[in-house]
């Protein structure tokens, strides 16, 4: 399976993503350590400067996908990347922690930021009907670089000295700036929103100034439809946090099986996420996918609970792949109805602060995420996964409804107006 997309604009996409996701890799295996074993903060300032910094990005999202409609995507998008550069390299200064709070702030915000302007010069470049596809080559590529990242940051950990913390956050860094590089060398994309009312040279397809800004935050049915994807992206802590705890405190499962577990994770999704993503074309495809993940979440669940029954080693091991392979599956469903829903229901003109808000769901998921599902599952045990798995399948369900409504309130689509190269054929 070619994880690579089609020549073209797409292509240079996916190899900024790529550089990312190899700096981001090596530095969310080696982070925790650093701050705690070099930078000499304890866990509990760093996990509250990084949920403090998850929830301003968060909040920071929309106005930059903002700025990206008014100034233009690709513009933004390198800014952003040169700032999440440059707030990478200042983590090699931190020895406070005041001064890791601002750090941690101006990198999460960065990193909002650029997802959402990421999104806008994509629109601004792919035909619509091959966004969700070039979306899921773009997840296959970034895990792929997560995967050889994670492996750098390995290494990093083994040798375990000062330097070896510190050419992790150097190599996150100079990822960026490969990155800032590589959006730079895209065709522009132009605004899509006019800076000034009445100004001259209004490119094709733009609104007045005089439009409100940050529109996205009065339109209920898209928060509705927000919301629901937030809590469908709470299975994002589940394999980096709460399965490991899980697994050591609950199972008789062996602890080296976290390791395989994400193995498992990235490469099903580098090898299945396009294939999945081409079934799933319209709102109501979209919709369908997502309340499919709702019910194969809801079994995933189930599995993990059987788990703690104390089966042996191996059998243990078993069950929990079981409920890895079942969750893998609802993700890639998940997030290929998830982009398809997020794009369609974004007016033309304001898809930079539509997708700042729709990609709020990832940070507010990773900032409360790990607090409630600690205390839901690895605290409440099997009935945790039980109710775990019914909030995920209501929220797949309700997503079909919340997509109808938000659909009624959307005007009658004008006709296309690309305002840059399409994708093509290799």
């Amino acid at each position: 399976m070619r994880i690579l997309p089609p020549s073209g604009p797409a292509r240079l996409l996916a190899a900024a993503q790529l550089s990312n996701s190899v700096g981001d890799g090596a530095y969310y295996v080696g982070s925790a350590l650093y701050f705690t074993g070099v930078a000499g903060l304890s866990p509990t300032q760093v996990g509250l400067g990084l949920t403090v910094a998850w929830a301003v990005g968060s909040v920071a999202g929309v106005p930059l996908g903002a700025l990206a409609d008014r100034r233009g995507p690709r513009g933004t998008a390198v800014l952003l990347a040169l700032a999440a550069a440059g707030a990478v390299a200042s983590f090699l200064l931190v020895d406070s922690f005041g001064a890791f709070l601002v750090a941690a702030v101006g990198y999460a915000t960065a990193q909002c930021g650029l997802a959402a302007a990421r999104q806008a010069l994509l629109a601004g470049l792919v035909a619509p009907e091959e966004r969700t596809g070039v979306l899921a080559h773009l997840q296959a590529v970034g895990n792929a670089g997560l995967a050889a990242g994670a492996a750098l940051g390995g290494l990093a950990l083994h040798v375990g000295t000062r330097e070896a913390f510190l050419a992790v956050f150097t190599l996150d860094a100079l990822t960026f700036l490969l990155g800032a590089a590589l959006l730079r060398q895209l065709p522009a994309v132009a605004p899509t929103v006019a800076p000034a009312e009445g100004g001259a040279g209004r490119a094709a397809g733009t609104v007045p100034a005089g439009e409100r800004r940050l529109a996205v935050l009065r339109d209920r049915p898209y928060a509705l439809v927000t919301l629901l994807n937030a809590v469908l992206l709470l299975r994002l802590p589940l394999l980096s946090l709460v399965l490991p705890l899980w697994i050591v405190s609950r199972t008789d499962a062996p602890g080296w099986l976290v390791s395989g577990l994400f193995v498992l994770n990235t490469g099903a999704v580098m090898l299945f996420q396009v294939r999945t993503a081409r079934s799933v074309t319209g709102l109501d495809g979209a919709a369908r996918a997502v309340r499919s993940s709702g019910w194969i979440m809801l079994a995933s669940c189930a599995v993990f609970a059987l788990s703690a029954w104390r089966l042996g080693p191996w059998a243990g091991a078993a069950v929990l792949v079981a409920g890895a392979v079942l969750q893998v599956v609802a993700e890639m469903r998940q997030s290929a109805g998830g982009w398809q829903i997020g794009f369609s229901l974004a007016p033309a003109h304001q898809i930079g602060q539509y997708q700042g808000f729709f990609g709020t769901g990832v940070p507010v998921a990773r900032t409360v995420g790990p607090l409630l599902l600690t205390s839901l599952v690895v605290a409440g045990g099997v009935p945790g996964w039980l109710v775990l798995g019914g909030v995920f399948l209501a929220a797949g369900h309700a997503m079909g409804p919340a997509t109808r409504w938000a659909a009624g309130t959307r005007p009658p689509a004008p006709a296309p107006q690309p305002t840059g190269p399409l994708t093509r054929a290799a």
